[in-house]
């Protein structure tokens, strides 16, 4: 088994490889070949993993604004999720 985001590590694994190790983690369970005491491993690192991918994508919904042109020029307005 290849390790290649660790939760732990905290903000220094990216979104994408964070996602991707859940999903293979997820495949993994899915197949139901792991023993027991590996799938509970596997099930805590998941949720570790769902957290921290559930962070990113609320700091980088903070950090999208849309621009917005009106009469005292270009203005920033936050992200609202509905455009």
């Amino acid at each position: 088994m290849t390790e290649t985001a660790r939760p732990e590590a905290g903000n220094d694994v990216s979104f994408e490889e964070a996602l991707a190790e859940l999903r293979a983690i997820v495949e993994r369970l899915e197949s139901g070949e792991s023993r027991l005491d590996e799938a509970i491993a596997a099930y805590e690192k998941g949720a570790k993993l769902k957290q921290l991918c559930e962070a990113k994508l609320r700091a980088a919904q903070l950090m999208v604004e849309r621009i917005a042109l009106g009469k005292d020029g270009p203005s920033a307005v936050p992200f609202d999720g509905k455009s």
